[in-house]
């Protein structure tokens, strides 16, 4: 791998979707960096600090939301002297996001008042009442579907993404509704339910419920749902810390992945744990005064400090305990259940952490229905993600020094050779092969110049 220098930012930072540019936030100004040789492109100056960034679909504009005034700027990469203000005034903006034909933007206010389509062609909105969250575009751009909270009783609303016209209404069976998602092949909608009522529901178009599914009733309810990218698969992680999945076909579950203090045989998985590995210093090839070669030799130099050591995966042998915190039970929002979820781009593997065991990442084998690795780390992961293109590769972070990497060939460890950079953050290009790494006020990225490692390689998880 290689990396580049660090460069600052202090607050969001996002690839374009055509992966060429790299927008930076840093305060109230917008860097529009070249993502092959970082050099700035654009520099825009908003009216405040910048707490949100997002490109349009094109990837020729984009949008900053300033929600402290509360504001949203918009800014053209074609014609740097064109922008856009849009001020919603008392009402305020909670969240702003893009259309799919990157010339209209959504504006959600506060206290779920209204949700506005801001038009970049004229001076035309239109306005929804009382949304309770962001909409949901279809893959091919045409409709939205937003939820609107309207006497008491959650419902439906089908928009025309070319007229914002309603072209249907129907309502729903919850009593919080949480967030609403279209299926990858744009033939349903999924809606769950508040995490006090676990309840996921699926609908068609029309409003006929194809799906109501409650495995349990007391107890708090879902946490993360995921679609499979090609559409056939469900997965929904809960507050018990299991994962079920169910098929499109049936609507039916088809597995449950539990997520176990003690993994004991018989189980194919592959433990990868993290451990540190000492430099082994040879005195023959260092040219040392006499005085620090004694040092050595005595043992009273620490080989643990930083430079001296390294980390890398070692696979370890069944039983296998894993470190778990007991959630606090008298605290709102329990650290336990599944946190982190996401499917690898071919459908064939799926990531999941439990917040009970926050060192933890399970990737699991969606034909063999099992466990296809365990990785136990040091420290609390904070961020995986899938390689968008190509086979599955995953990446993850923990807030150290070092990246972690995973394949079915194996997993390894990378150390940044960057000093003072911990990455608490990041994110793939969309074109793939292009890495952010973000730490806490600078960021780097990282391209990979060669294939993954053989197996063979693998094991031992060593540096790049």
């Amino acid at each position: 791998m290689e990396f580049t220098e660090v460069f600052k930012q202090a607050g969001p930072c996002c690839f374009s979707p055509d992966s060429r540019l790299l927008a930076v936030a840093v305060d109230h100004r917008l860097f529009i960096r070249n993502v092959f040789s970082l050099k700035v492109e654009q520099l825009y100056s908003c009216v405040d600090k910048i707490s949100f960034i997002e490109w349009a679909p094109d990837s020729q504009y984009v949008l900053c939301g300033l929600y402290k005034r509360p504001m949203v700027q918009a800014w053209s990469l074609a014609h740097p002297d064109w922008t856009c203000k849009i001020d919603e005034g008392p009402a305020g903006i909670a969240y702003a996001r893009w259309s799919p034909d990157s010339r209209h933007i959504l504006t959600t206010s506060d206290f779920q008042l209204r949700l506005t389509v801001w038009s970049l062609l004229n001076t035309a909105c239109v306005h929804v009442q009382w949304p309770k969250h962001s909409p949901s575009f279809t893959t091919d751009g045409k409709f939205a579907a937003v939820c609107i909270r309207r006497d008491c009783k959650d419902y439906v609303n089908l928009l025309s993404c070319h007229s914002w016209e309603l072209m249907g209404s129907f309502p729903v069976d919850t009593l919080d509704l949480a967030g609403l998602q279209w299926a990858p092949d744009d033939t349903s909608i999924l809606v769950w339910d508040s995490l006090l009522e676990y309840k996921v529901l699926i609908y068609s178009p029309d409003g006929r419920c194809l799906l109501k599914y409650q495995p349990y009733d007391s107890g708090l309810g879902v946490k993360t749902l995921a679609w499979s990218p090609c559409g056939q698969f469900l997965a929904v992680g809960s507050y018990d810390q299991q994962v079920r999945a169910l098929n499109h076909l049936t609507w039916k579950t088809f597995a449950h992945f539990m997520h176990m203090t003690t993994i004991r045989a018989p189980c194919n998985a592959t433990i990868f744990k993290e451990v540190d590995e000492p430099l082994q210093l040879h005195m023959s090839d260092l040219s040392l005064s006499d005085d620090i070669a004694l040092n050595i030799q005595d043992g009273s130099i620490d080989n643990s400090r930083e430079g001296n050591c390294r980390v890398k995966y070692k696979v370890v042998d069944l039983p296998v305990n894993l470190p778990f915190q007991k959630p606090v039970v008298d605290k709102p929002n329990p650290k336990q259940g599944i946190g982190l979820m996401s499917w690898s781009c071919d459908s064939q593997y799926l990531l999941t952490r439990n917040d009970s065991m926050p060192t933890v990442l399970w990737i699991w084998d969606i034909c063999r229905l099992e466990p296809a690795a365990v990785l136990i780390h040091k420290d609390p992961i904070r961020a995986a993600a899938w390689d968008p293109t190509g086979g599955p590769r995953l990446v993850l972070c923990t807030g150290s020094p070092n990246l972690y990497m995973w394949s079915p060939a194996g997993a390894w460890c990378v150390s940044i050779p960057l000093p003072e950079f911990s990455i608490c953050d990041l994110k793939w290009s969309s074109a793939g092969g292009r890495l952010l790494l973000k730490s806490k006020e600078t960021f780097s990225c990282a391209a990979f110049v060669q294939d993954l490692p053989d197996s063979t390689e693998c094991t031992t998880s060593d540096d790049e």
